[in-house]
């Protein structure tokens, strides 16, 4: 029996060396070692994961003193007075900057391009520099350039000025329209992102609060009206506070816009569809539309070239009932001293920058 039992334990120790042998050749194939051919140890290296998401490390740079830069995130923070430096790498690069430095024509903003990158200098800058400055590479194909949106940076400069919380504006009174299938802002932005700003009604006076759906506050856009509705319509101000006596923007006028997107809704109408020969005639190229939204117009009619017309522009806003407020652009064509040649077909065309609309009407001989 007991030799019985020396046998049983004997196997039972056998079989637990031979699986530790096979787990320890099992780690060896796998872990951090190898032995080379030589009979050299090397070290394995894990591979490491690539980072996802993302464009790279922005290529705008400011140009600190002492031959320092400063790579530029989405917002920076800098005084006014100072001259200030941007660097972009690449040989062919594009910039964007507040649109008034181009408006203005001003001499303080200079742009050269060398081999391996381009600056971008501003002399003197003040409260009304504040907003988004860009960079791209320009790609090109021989004489066909564009611009490469996966190279492009971004970063919105404030130049902050306690003497001026709100970015100066050339005029005095500004009107938003408000669409009711897309936000409005009330552009009122600052040169301090950490000023406390209000938006108030003139009349009947209340401040209008925020919230995270239908107001909200962005320091480089200004208010935005989510759902703009009738009853937004009005006078507006914004008030901003940052350690001292609060401030006041400029005023804005919202007005409700009742034509929604699209092509030109236009009407031709002639002061007669029949005349004799020697009469006048007026043809009216009638637009409602969208009071921000350029309209052109183009005529053609059976004398042109051969026969003398007068054609006249205008635009005006309207109320239409309820607040809401349309855009009405004409184009009113005379034809005086009718001829034989001058009866026919009159065609407008109304073109916009959502599309273009065309509309005949016809004059024949008593």
């Amino acid at each position: 029996m007991k030799l019985w039992v020396v046998f049983c334990l004997s196997l039972l120790l056998a079989e637990l060396r031979t699986g530790l042998c096979q787990q320890v050749k099992r780690r060896k194939d796998i872990g951090e070692n190898r032995i080379r051919p030589g009979g050299k140890r090397v070290k394995m290296r894990h591979p490491k994961l690539k980072e996802g998401g993302g464009k790279g490390h922005s290529l705008l740079t400011q140009v600190l003193d002492k031959g320092r830069f400063l790579r530029l995130g989405q917002t920076i923070s800098l005084a006014p007075g100072k001259n200030m430096e941007l660097r972009c790498k690449g040989n062919n690069i594009g910039w964007s900057y507040p649109t008034y430095l181009d408006t203005f024509n001003d001499s303080r903003l200079s742009i050269r391009q060398s081999d391996r990158y381009s600056q971008l200098i501003l002399m003197s800058p003040s409260a009304a520099d504040t907003g988004p400055y860009s960079c791209w590479v320009i790609v090109c194909d021989g004489a066909e350039c564009e611009k490469d949106h996966d190279r492009a940076y971004v970063s919105y400069i404030y130049f902050k000025d306690k003497d001026n919380l709100f970015v100066p504006s050339a005029i005095h009174f500004q009107i938003v329209y408000l669409h009711p299938d897309r936000p409005a802002v009330v552009p009122c932005r600052v040169t301090d992102p950490q000023a406390k700003t209000s938006l108030h009604r003139e009349f009947p006076p209340e401040e209008i609060t925020t919230n995270q759906t239908q107001v909200t506050y962005d320091p480089t856009k200004g208010f935005v009206l989510q759902s703009p509705r009738p009853e937004h319509q009005g006078v507006f101000y914004c008030k901003a506070e940052a350690k001292g006596t609060p401030q006041v923007s400029i005023k804005y006028q919202l007005l409700y816009v009742e034509v929604p997107s699209g092509p030109p809704f236009v009407n031709l109408e002639a002061s007669s569809d029949s005349v004799r020969g020697g009469d006048n005639v007026n043809m009216t190229c009638t637009v409602l539309g969208e009071p921000e939204v350029d309209i052109s117009f183009t005529w053609t009619y059976p004398g042109q070239g051969q026969r003398p017309v007068h054609i006249q522009t205008s635009r005006r806003l309207v109320n239409r009932g309820l607040g809401y407020t349309t855009l009405l652009t004409q184009s009113v064509m005379t034809v005086e001293d009718m001829e034989t040649i001058d009866f026919g077909s009159y065609t407008c065309t109304a073109k916009s920058k959502n599309g273009e609309t065309i509309v005949s009407t016809r004059i024949t001989s008593k």
